[in-house]
């Protein structure tokens, strides 16, 4: 048995027509124009990148995106200011730091300014509290698109076993909250967990973001479990097989893995794809709750 390929980038693609869509609807009904705003500080090129594929992709679903580039020795100060005043802005929604931050600023403190309402990342620390109390809040990207697959690929989740590798406040911890408010019996492996190949393998879900290369073998996967690789790890190889010298991989080995899985995300094109779409889909969410309109079908958790 081959596993099912989990095509995260046509899946992204179908969840942005979505967004679009609804987006049209707001704005030929209600002349309401969703709009998502993005903090840039200093010039890594990684963020530069993921910053203007979040810039195309807004315009593309028809949101209004707003672009903030500042200086990487900007004052914590300043930069509060500017989080202050988007707080205040009516024409935004939704408001992301692209994240890490130059070493003098105060990662929780400039997060945990962003209002709640429009921290479409969802790591202010109220969003964080609601989500494990099993209450409505902006759900971070990544474990939202996790969800979204995994309710597409298995239908109803309730009473499944699912296995999390790695316990992060950016994933492993919300993708926890996520399942069990979906009814799954959900167990948190990491670093310190005995046995954990065996606790691999009763699982029905089996979701990798503990950011090791290719850590999880086909021995530990059950029999036609749905396995959602989350890890991104760049890997030396041979010149001669790559002329950049390296190779993407995830948490995953994808190779053997794909013989014993039901389902499964590849690395890259899987998880990767499905964030910038999830944040989009935030972004409609908080505008839809800050207006008293319902919320956008299928795309909140």
């Amino acid at each position: 048995m081959v596993a099912k390929l989990i095509d995260g980038k046509s899946f992204a693609i179908q969840i942005r027509s979505e967004i679009a869509a609804q987006v049209k609807v707001l704005l030929d009904s209600k002349g309401i124009k969703p709009g998502l705003a993005v903090i840039l500080v200093g010039e890594d090129p990684a963020s530069q990148v993921y910053v203007r594929s979040k810039g195309k992709q807004t315009i593309e679903v028809g949101m209004n995106s707003y672009e903030y580039k500042l200086d990487r020795n900007i004052s914590e100060g300043d930069l509060l200011g500017l989080i202050e005043k988007l707080n205040a802005d009516e024409n935004v929604n939704g408001i992301l730091c692209q994240l890490p931050l130059p070493d003098h600023l105060n990662s929780d403190l400039v997060i945990n300014s962003i209002n709640p309402e429009k921290d479409v990342d969802g790591f202010h620390i109220s969003n964080v509290g609601l989500l494990a109390t099993g209450q409505k809040s902006m759900v971070p990207c990544t474990p939202l698109g996790c969800l979204m697959m995994l309710r597409s690929e298995l239908g109803d989740l309730s009473g499944k076993n699912a296995v999390i590798i790695g316990r992060s406040n950016i994933v492993g911890k919300p993708m926890a909250h996520l399942l069990i408010k979906d009814s799954c019996t959900v167990t948190i492996a990491h670093s310190r967990t005995k046995n954990i190949e065996e606790l691999c393998q009763n699982a029905d879900i089996l979701v990798a973001a503990v950011g090791r290369p290719e850590m999880v073998k086909a021995n530990w996967i059950k029999e036609g479990a749905a396995v959602i690789d989350v890890g991104i790890n760049r890997v030396e190889v041979d010149p001669e097989m790559s002329s950049k010298g390296y190779k993407i991989v995830g948490d995953v080995d994808f190779e053997s893995a794909k013989n014993k899985a039901g389902s499964i995300t590849p690395v890259p094109g899987g998880v990767g794809p499905m964030t910038i779409a999830c944040l989009l889909a935030n972004t409609l969410t908080a505008c839809c709750r800050t207006n008293g309109l319902p919320e956008p079908d299928g795309l909140t958790a």
